[in-house]
């Protein structure tokens, strides 16, 4: 088996027996409020609607939807059967396929959303391709959006959860080079620092680049949550006032100082087409 036959087995796995991506984000402290910041960013740099947008790596199409009930026309492209499937399923149009290949026309969209393959091409030579790819399928003046994770995610995150010690390697391995081939949690997964995510979409011919925490540092307090109450309801002490509305007032706080973007576990950059 192909070292790239192998990648698209361990994402397969991972998406359709470790994760389920569409309750994730709509049931999980984490995923819902990943969904509110994807959208508050989204609408920062998508023209407005009609207009058309690729959602490459789209998974089980909660980005999409948002976007066609905004009035937006959507594709969704995805590597997943199973993605592919529930996306369809909520009324997307959505195909399998290759974010290194893409099957559509030459400066066919407004924008495009990488959302998943950046982080999940372990070679900087597959990002590119991504990257080029995407700008290829949008016209000029067009945005490129791409997610990337934190280099210190699992730093932080294992040590919120008291794993760190039985995961120290890993998190060494990450904090190091990028990746872990014993990365438990994540198959096939690279994290970026931000200056290497923005030489990444520099070097494949954005303009005007810019990183945004995604998650910000509110996005630890959902991970928080999640990690220890999961489906229990929340003590009193912690309903009042509500965590979702702590969680995105701190990481609206801390867009108005870009020194903060490292410590957001996830990482949003945009450039545009030239």
């Amino acid at each position: 088996m192909t070292a790239q036959a192998q990648a698209q087995v361990g994402i397969e796995g991972q998406y359709t027996e470790r994760c389920n991506e569409e309750v994730r984000l709509r049931s999980t402290w984490r995923g819902r409020f990943e969904m509110a910041r994807t959208q508050h960013l989204l609408r920062q740099y998508l023209p407005e609607a009609p207009a058309d947008v690729a959602d490459i790596g789209g998974g089980p199409g909660a980005h999409a939807c948002w976007l066609k009930q905004l009035g937006y026309s959507v594709e969704l492209l995805d590597p997943v059967d199973r993605h592919v499937a529930q996306a369809t399923a909520a009324g997307i149009s959505a195909i399998k396929g290759d974010a290194r290949r893409l099957p559509w026309e030459n400066e066919q969209f407004d924008a495009a959303l990488l959302a998943g393959p950046i982080y999940h091409l372990t070679e900087a030579s597959d990002r590119r391709l991504a990257l080029r790819e995407a700008i290829r399928v949008v016209r000029p003046g067009g945005f490129v959006a791409v997610v990337a994770i934190n280099r210190a995610a699992n730093l932080i995150g294992s040590t919120i959860a008291n794993t760190l010690l039985t995961r120290q390697q890993v998190v060494t391995d990450i904090l190091e080079t990028g990746f872990s081939p014993d990365n438990e949690r994540m198959a096939e997964t690279v994290y970026h620092t931000t200056t290497q995510l923005r030489t990444e979409l520099v070097n494949a011919g954005l303009a005007s680049v810019t990183i945004h925490g995604l998650t910000g540092p509110g996005g630890w307090l959902t991970i928080a949550i999640d990690r220890y109450f999961g489906e229990i309801e929340l003590p009193d002490l912690l309903q009042q006032p509500p965590p979702m509305d702590t969680a995105l007032e701190c990481s609206r706080l801390a867009d108005r100082h870009p020194e903060l973007v490292p410590s957001s576990s996830l990482l949003f950059a945009v450039g545009q087409r030239a």
